[in-house]
C-alpha cells in the first residue's frame, strides 16, 4: 500500500469532523447547512469506498466478479438513497443509513480480506477511517435527538 493512503485518509475524515462540529453547533442556519454537508460528504464517501470493488472485479481471473460488482455497487446505492432521505424524510434517518452503509461495507471488506479476496492492509485503513466517520456520524445523530447543540 503505498505510503500517502494514510495521510490522504486522514485528510479524508477532515471535513468529517468540520461538517460533524457545524452540524450541531448553536446556530441554527449554520448547522442546518454542516448537517447538509455533512450527510452529502458522507455519502459521497461511501459511493467512493465500492470503487475499490468495482475495479477488483475487472482483474483477469477474478474470483467471484458478479458479487464483486454488487458490492461495488451497493455503497453507491445506499449513499444515493441517504441523500434522498434527508431531502424527503429526514437528515437524522439519512444518517442512521449511513452509518448502516459504512459499517456495512467495512464488514464485507473485512469478510473479504478473510477470504483473500483484498488485501488485509487496506482493510486495516478501512476499519478505521470507517470507524472515525461512524463516531462523528453517530455523535452528530446523539447530539440531534437529544436536542443539544455544542458552543466552541
Amino acid at each position: 500500500m503505498p505510503t500517502m493512503i494514510i495521510p490522504l485518509s486522514l485528510l479524508g475524515l477532515v471535513p468529517f469532523v468540520i461538517f460533524g462540529l457545524a452540524a450541531v453547533g448553536h446556530v441554527p442556519q449554520t448547522a442546518e447547512r454542516g448537517l447538509v454537508a455533512l450527510i452529502d460528504y458522507a455519502a459521497l464517501v461511501l459511493a467512493f469506498s465500492g470503487g475499490v470493488h468495482w475495479g477488483l472485479a475487472l482483474l483477469p481471473g477474478v474470483v467471484r466478479p458478479a458479487t464483486r460488482i454488487v458490492a461495488g455497487v451497493l455503497p453507491m446505492i445506499v449513499a444515493w438513497v441517504g441523500v434522498i432521505l434527508a431531502q424527503m424524510v429526514a437528515p437524522t434517518v439519512a444518517l442512521a443509513v449511513l452509518i448502516l452503509g459504512y459499517l456495512a461495507t467495512v464488514l464485507t471488506e473485512h469478510r473479504a480480506a478473510q477470504r483473500f479476496l483484498v488485501p488485509s492492509r487496506y482493510v486495516w485503513m478501512r476499519w478505521g477511517f470507517s470507524a472515525a466517520a461512524v463516531l462523528v456520524m453517530a455523535i452528530v445523530l446523539i447530539l440531534l435527538g437529544l436536542g443539544q447543540t455544542l458552543v466552541l
